[in-house]
C-alpha cells in the first residue's frame, strides 16, 4: 500500500499537539519527502539574550523531521533520536523549519533539517541544522 500525503490531515495532526498550540506552530508545506513549519518569533519564546530559545529550535526541527518522514510513510511515528546544531544566534519575526528525507527504510527514515530565522525585511538566515532518525513501529499484535 502507498502513502498519499495530506497536508490537510497533517495540519490535524500537528492541531493535536498542544504544545504545537501553545508556540502556534503551523505546517506550511508537506509532501514529497519535505515538510515546512513556521512559528511566529514572540517575546515569550525568547531567552535572557533576547534570542529565541534554544528549546523552541529543538521542537521546531523534532517535529518537522517527523512530518518530513510522515510523507512517505504516514503517520504512525516516533523519534528515534536527532541532533541540533546551533550555527548562530536566532533572532527575526519569524522562525522556518524545513526538512527533508535523506532516506527511508521499513523501519526507520532519516531526515535533515535547516532552521532558518526571517527578519522584518524577509531576508532569511540559516541558524540551525539537524539531522534525525524516525521510528515507524511495527503495528500493534492482536491478543
Amino acid at each position: 500500500m502507498t502513502y498519499a500525503p495530506d497536508l490537510a490531515l497533517a495540519r490535524k495532526v500537528l492541531a493535536a499537539q498542544p504544545f504545537s498550540n501553545l508556540l502556534g506552530a503551523r505546517l506550511v508545506a508537506f509532501g514529497e519527502g519535505e515538510a515546512t513549519l513556521e512559528v511566529d518569533i514572540r517575546d515569550d519564546l525568547r531567552q535572557q539574550n533576547g534570542f529565541v530559545h534554544g528549546g523552541v529550535l529543538a521542537y521546531a526541527a523534532d517535529n518537522t523531521l517527523t512530518f518530513a518522514a510522515g510523507t512517505v510513510v504516514g503517520t504512525r511515528l516516533l523519534t528515534a533520536g536527532f541532533t541540533i546544531d546551533y550555527l548562530r544566534p536566532a533572532d527575526g519575526v519569524l522562525l522556518r523549519a524545513h526538512a527533508r528525507v535523506v532516506r527511508a527504510g521499513r523501519s526507520r527514515v532519516v531526515c535533515r533539517c535547516d532552521l532558518s530565522v526571517v527578519d522584518s525585511a524577509g531576508t532569511e538566515a540559516l541558524c540551525a541544522v539537524a539531522q534525525g532518525t524516525i521510528a515507524v513501529p511495527e503495528p500493534a499484535q492482536e491478543a
